[in-house]
């Protein structure tokens, strides 16, 4: 799979630390639905990306003692749905039920209707909405971080 980077330990995506797999692709739909560039993240384009194996990532993750949680940001991981799916997927199938954090500026409606697949793995948390400019943050009380607009929130699927 290709990733931008791998955070080993990250304090500042979920009230636990977690490993942040940062996803490669996005169609930047913040950006247009705004009509200007404003995704906070795309400077990340620009780093190279980093062919890893899944195998090695999951084991890495299952051997990371400071963590239990993962978290798949960056760009936007349900733009690699297949690469997501089966980062999930060989997780689960280790026995692994720690809980997975995606951050995605996909709705929920939109995430229902195009990866209506993530729905079959459980202790899964999303993190819904586009970042819209020039709205107050938040704090979000399932992830307990900061979000940086209204529309955003994040949910428990099981």
């Amino acid at each position: 799979m290709k990733v931008k980077n791998i955070i080993d330990q990250d304090f500042c995506q979920y009230k636990k630390p977690c490993m942040t797999i940062v996803f490669p692709s996005c169609s930047f739909k913040c950006d247009k639905e705004c009509g200007e560039s404003v995704c906070q993240n795309s400077a990340l384009t620009l780093s190279p990306d980093i062919e890893v194996d899944t195998y090695m990532v999951v084991k890495r993750f299952l051997d990371n003692e400071m963590v239990n949680t993962l978290c798949c940001a960056g760009l936007e991981p349900f733009d690699t749905p297949k690469d997501l799916n089966r980062l999930i997927s060989l997780l689960r199938f280790c026995e692994c039920d720690d809980e997975i954090i995606i951050y995605t500026g996909y709705t929920e409606e939109e995430v229902n209707k195009y990866f209506s697949w993530i729905y079959a793995y459980k202790n899964i948390i999303i993190k819904f909405g586009r970042f819209i400019p020039n709205q107050p943050h938040h704090i979000d009380e399932v992830l307990g971080v900061e979000l940086a607009s209204e529309n955003q929130y994040a949910k428990r699927i099981n």
